[in-house]
């Protein structure tokens, strides 16, 4: 009789871990990472606290000179990924690491008093969490560019390679960008893909 009142090896076991998203700080989602793989150690909530993951694209960076730097691209800026058993220890210790805001999911509204209800942590579902996973892993590389309007460029591919020319506009999230090239002696404004163009000191 005596395993029945000793229920809480069942309860450990049947435990389930979900994912869930937590909102952090501008630019802090490595630091937030970092910082709640150790407190989780520290805590003893290592065993339910399982994956902590920042969902990232490779991108290129095209540099001043030229060159291109390989870079990471956060595919959702400004949070982080938790894989863990949500009980009272763990949500404490998520929401106690710095530079966490909170975690993602539904106000829970009090029935009493003014103050304002808790965040119910939602669990990702197994579609949004395949999603998130599968965007990350599709490896398109995105081409960040280091130019703003009034630089000079030079066409290094495609109809126009070798036409130099004065940036006008720049579009980060089509990488893509205007300029205005001499054509015929005339200025003419020209779309181009980042990959297409070099910048020019």
């Amino acid at each position: 009789m005596e395993d029945v009142n000793n229920s809480s090896t069942p309860k450990a076991q049947t435990a389930i871990s979900r994912w869930y998203a937590i909102q952090v700080a501008s630019s802090c989602e490595k630091k937030v990472k970092a910082t709640l793989e150790q407190r989780a150690v520290t805590l003893g909530v290592s065993n339910r606290i399982l994956e902590i993951e920042i969902p990232q694209t490779p991108a290129v960076k095209l540099k001043k000179d030229g060159s291109r730097q390989s870079t990471e691209e956060k595919v959702f800026p400004g949070y982080v990924l938790v894989r863990m058993v949500l009980d009272e220890d763990t949500m404490m210790a998520v929401r106690s690491t710095p530079n966490v805001i909170n975690f993602v999911g539904a106000e829970d509204r009090r029935a009493t008093g003014k103050s304002r209800g808790h965040i119910k942590p939602r669990p990702l579902s197994r579609s949004e969490v395949d999603r998130i996973f599968k965007r990350a892993a599709e490896k398109k590389t995105v081409v960040k560019l280091d130019l703003a309007e009034g630089d000079q460029i030079i066409v290094t591919s495609g109809p126009f390679k070798d036409f130099q020319g004065e940036v006008i506009e720049v579009s980060g999230e089509r990488s893509k960008l205007k300029a205005l090239l001499s054509i015929f002696g005339r200025e003419t404004p020209v779309e181009l893909e980042f990959s297409q163009i070099n910048k020019q000191n």
